[in-house]
C-alpha cells in the first residue's frame, strides 16, 4: 500500500486504533524538532500546541486590525461631523485640509474641481488638463502608489517635487466626476498599491457631498 492509501484508510476507519489499542503504545515517530523518537500521543500534543500557537497569533492579528479600523473609523467620523457643519466652501475646504493633515497625518493635501460654479481666487478651480480629468473619471477605486509624474503632484506647490507616493480619489456628483482629491507623502511606502482603499473612498464621498453642497 502507498502512504496516501494508508492515510485514507485510517481516516475512513476511525475505530482502527480502538481495535488495536496496544499498537499505539508500540508506535514511535521522529520528534518534529529533534532526532529522538516520541509516541503518537506526544506527537499529537505537539501538533495541537503548534496549532494553538498559530491560532493565537492570528487572533492577535485580527484584534490589532480591529483596533486600527476602529481608530480610522473614529477619524472619519470626526471628519464627517466637521464637513457637515461647514457653512460655506471655505469652511468645507478648511475642515478637509485640517482633518486630513492633523487626524490622518497626511503631509500634503490638495484638490481640484471642474464643471462647477467657481469660487473667486480659489486655487481649487484652476485649469486641469484633459488627461487628468480622464484619469479621474476612470477611477473605480482610489489610486494608491508611486507618484508617476501626475499633474496632481504639482498641486502641492514646492513640495510636489519631493512627493514619492500619492493617493488620488475621484470627487463625484452622482455618476459625473467633477474633481480629484490628492494626498501626498515623501514616504514611498505611505500610499502603496496593495493598501486598502475603503476609507479613502468614504472620505472622497464625504468631501464630494460637502463641497458640492457648499457650492449650491
Amino acid at each position: 500500500m502507498k502512504a496516501d492509501e494508508i492515510a485514507r484508510y485510517l481516516q475512513d476507519h476511525p475505530k482502527f486504533f480502538e481495535e488495536y489499542a496496544d499498537l499505539l503504545a508500540q508506535l514511535y515517530i521522529p520528534h518534529p524538532h529533534g532526532g529522538r523518537a516520541i509516541s503518537i500521543t506526544e506527537r499529537q500534543i505537539l501538533t495541537l500546541r503548534e496549532k494553538a500557537k498559530l491560532l493565537e497569533g492570528k487572533l492577535g492579528e485580527l484584534i490589532r486590525f480591529g483596533e486600527e479600523n476602529d481608530a480610522i473609523g473614529e477619524k472619519v467620523h470626526r471628519l464627517a461631523t466637521a464637513l457637515a457643519g461647514a457653512r460655506d466652501f471655505a469652511a468645507a475646504r478648511q475642515a478637509l485640509f485640517r482633518h486630513l493633515g492633523e487626524d490622518f497625518a497626511v503631509p500634503h493635501v490638495a484638490f481640484r474641481l471642474w464643471n462647477l460654479p467657481a469660487q473667486a481666487d480659489a486655487a481649487e478651480f484652476a485649469e486641469v488638463n484633459e488627461q487628468t480629468r480622464i484619469f479621474a473619471a476612470g477611477l473605480a477605486h482610489p489610486y494608491c502608489g508611486a507618484n508617476a509624474g501626475f499633474e496632481a503632484a504639482a498641486w502641492f506647490g514646492e513640495a510636489g517635487d519631493q512627493v514619492r507616493s500619492v493617493a488620488l480619489v475621484a470627487l463625484r456628483r452622482e455618476a459625473e466626476t467633477v474633481g480629484l482629491l490628492a494626498l501626498g507623502s515623501e514616504d514611498v511606502q505611505r500610499f502603496y498599491p496593495e493598501m486598502g482603499t475603503l476609507y479613502l473612498g468614504h472620505i472622497g464621498d464625504l468631501a464630494s457631498a460637502a463641497l458640492l453642497r457648499s457650492l449650491e
